[in-house]
């Protein structure tokens, strides 16, 4: 395909950059923020933008700048050019984990925050000292608009259901289990399904909903169960249940290793479960980013070692 260079080279390659920040933030002073300019400066990147595309690209609205039709359309392939044009200029560059410096927002539940980042951070500080990590909760309900508005580099959970540009790597998958104090409950593995019963439960649910994959499983056999408590955090769970007679019932990986950490006993759930698949999701403009890359290799390597609490 053929171009016109004179035409091609009348266009300011940084207001695609400019465009690419306001779409991203939908605020001209966050956008000349992220970039590092002022914001009359990035006033006149709009102005200059709305000229070349013949659109508002962005309009005002009471909880801040709405794009028009045209600039959704063009936000997936504006994000995809500028990576390309990245690549081309990084792609002679040899990454090497140990001189890069840069910083990973990844979100991420805390269990998985417990199992993986702990072993992450020991990797990097080893061998990137220069990468720096931000963790933050996973938002189930908005982690593709995060994707797409490059709030976020990484999101690992329960698999994900994205679009064409986002992209997905299983990390590991994981049953379910029964965790008590054997001291409270007096209950020996293999517990059964009456002790299961007899004893009241606590649930972790991230969406505040008094309602788990264990009720399901027993509403399908005409049961149900008694929940004694409901926390939004996986890891405060172990801890409510060394504290009382209860039991609860949570990822394999994570149980076993509260057990050895905090003295309580695991046993197999005596109703079906369906396993779980915990994978990573990113945006495909990363695909080829050379440290994106190494740090996705790397979890992938990660997911696979045992996960020690010292």
């Amino acid at each position: 395909m053929t171009f016109d260079h004179i035409d091609l080279f009348r266009i300011d390659l940084n207001l695609l950059v400019a465009l690419d920040a306001l779409l991203a933030e939908r605020s001209v002073t966050r956008a000349a923020a992220r970039i590092g300019i002022g914001q009359s400066a990035m006033s006149s990147a709009l102005a200059r933008l709305r000229v070349l595309f013949g659109d508002e690209l962005l309009t005002r609205a009471p909880d801040g700048m709405r794009p028009t039709p045209r600039a959704l359309a063009l936000s997936e392939p504006l994000r995809a050019l500028l990576r390309q044009v990245q690549g081309l200029v990084r792609r002679d560059e040899a990454f090497d984990p140990r001189t890069v410096v840069r910083t990973f927002t990844i979100s991420l539940p805390d269990s998985t925050e417990v199992l993986l980042a702990t072993r992450l951070l020991a990797h990097l500080r080893r061998e990137a000292p220069g990468i720096s990590l931000l963790l933050r909760a996973v938002d189930r309900a908005h982690i593709l608009e995060e994707i797409d508005a490059d709030r976020v580099d990484l999101a690992v959970d329960l698999s994900f259901r994205g679009q064409m540009h986002h992209k997905q790597r299983l990390l590991y998958r994981d049953s379910y289990v029964c965790l008590f104090n054997a001291a409270q409950v007096g209950l020996t593995p293999p517990i059964s399904l009456d002790d299961y019963l007899r004893f009241p439960h606590v649930l972790t649910s991230l969406r505040g909903t008094a309602h788990g994959v264990v009720d399901d499983a027993l509403a399908r056999l005409g049961l149900a169960r008694t929940l004694a408590a409901t926390s939004p955090r996986f890891v405060a769970v172990p801890f409510l249940v060394r504290a009382a007679p209860v039991l609860t019932t949570m990822h394999a990986r994570l149980a076993h290793l509260f057990a050895e950490t905090l003295g309580l006993t695991v046993s197999p759930a005596p109703v079906a479960l369906d396993e779980v698949a915990v994978a990573m999701l990113w945006h495909a403009s990363y695909d080829d980013d050379p440290a994106h890359r190494w740090l996705r290799d790397l979890l992938r390597r990660l997911a696979d070692e045992p996960a020690v609490l010292s």
